[in-house]
């Protein structure tokens, strides 16, 4: 759904903080400090997690998976394979 550093990321475009982020979804600030503590893709309850993706999305970011096009216009970013570059 959702890794740790596209959170991360999505906060810095926003110009946001963890505690901004976590008014936004309805959330407590250590859930989003877990959250963006994780390795790798974000565990934990769905229903935390689908009110950080709708927070983003709301305030107008666009969350694009892996190997996804992005559906609108706009500026992104997108992290690179490694293994691609070889």
């Amino acid at each position: 759904m959702i890794t740790a550093p596209q959170l991360r990321a999505a906060r810095a475009l926003l110009g946001i903080d963890q505690r901004a982020l976590a008014r936004l979804a309805g959330l407590s600030l250590p859930t989003i400090q877990r959250m963006e503590a994780s390795d790798g893709q974000i565990r934990g309850h769905v229903d935390s997690l689908v009110k950080v993706v709708e927070a983003l999305e709301r305030a107008g970011l666009e969350l694009i998976g892996d190997g996804a096009t992005s559906a609108g216009g706009g500026r992104g970013v997108r992290l690179k394979d490694p293994a691609a570059e070889r």
